[in-house]
């Protein structure tokens, strides 16, 4: 046996190792570093077009796809409702409910009063979240949430106020999803795009003019697969406000602008 050439072999098979860690090495390094370069690049971009945001969270934060179904209400649910009369849909996944007397909306500290409304009217009222009122069309609008953030414009997780001419509480609609489950469990969460990279992509798709501000920032909820087989599937989203009126929503995972339908605008 040639012990010189084993040796030979084994010192180019270490350097051959060495290299292709060194290459690795770098490649991870330089990946940080333009990823670094194009945060810092976008961040001087929106300056330069002075468009200003609120505090944007930082941290790298882990999420899941989430699903569920639409909850089957039962006519012994309605009978914990006070001072209200209320029916089912055919499918019995949507509550009626018509107050016995018009509630009056106040003009201030109306998130108190929501979340009063919610506790003592509405059946599992704490798990929706104000959004907000729609005054021409007579409308107040709440979504269901999930460990505290919103499950956004989706029909089966939401309620539906009614006012009359006098801005009161007439009537309402309710729907609801159960058994919400995260696909893949804990251990599949995974990495979202951070809250900057969602605005760059706002900004370089022109969502974003030159002096608009951005007013809120959050993560969410915001369906992918629309209802079907009696499950949809619902994806992490950042929500931004521009200007405090205009809403924009970017799946959190994949970085993509979601196009909302006119009727979810």
């Amino acid at each position: 046996m040639d012990w010189n050439k084993i040796k030979t072999i084994f010192i180019i098979t270490f350097l051959i190792l060495d290299i292709f860690l060194l290459v690795q090495f770098l490649q991870k390094r330089n990946d940080s570093q333009v990823e670094l370069m194009t945060e810092t690049s976008v961040e001087e971009q929106l300056e330069a077009d002075k468009i200003t945001y609120v505090d944007l969270p930082k941290e790298q934060i882990k999420e899941t796809y989430i699903s569920g179904k639409s909850r089957v209400f039962k006519e012994a649910d309605l009978k914990g409702l006070r001072d209200q009369t209320a029916s089912l849909s055919n499918t019995n996944t949507m509550l009626y409910a018509k107050l016995k007397e018009p509630i009056s909306v106040p003009k201030s500290d109306r998130g108190y009063f929501f979340e009063e409304f919610l506790r003592t009217y509405v059946l599992d009222g704490p798990k929706y979240k104000y959004w907000r009122i729609e005054q021409k069309e007579g409308k107040i609008y709440f979504f269901q949430q999930y460990k505290g953030k919103n499950i956004f414009h989706n029909e089966y997780a939401q309620i539906q106020m009614n006012l009359n001419d006098h801005d009161e509480i007439v009537s309402y609609t309710q729907t609801m999803l159960t058994d919400i489950t995260e696909l893949g469990g804990k251990d599949k969460a995974q990495n979202i795009i951070t809250a900057i990279k969602a605005l760059e992509a706002l900004y370089l798709k022109n969502n974003l003019k030159s002096g608009d501000r951005v007013t809120k920032v959050e993560l969410g909820y915001y369906t992918v697969v629309p209802y079907s087989a009696g499950i949809q599937v619902i994806a992490p989203t950042w929500h931004f406000v521009v200007n405090g009126k205009d809403d924009y929503f970017i799946n959190a995972v994949e970085g993509q602008i979601i196009k909302m339908d006119k009727d979810n605008s």
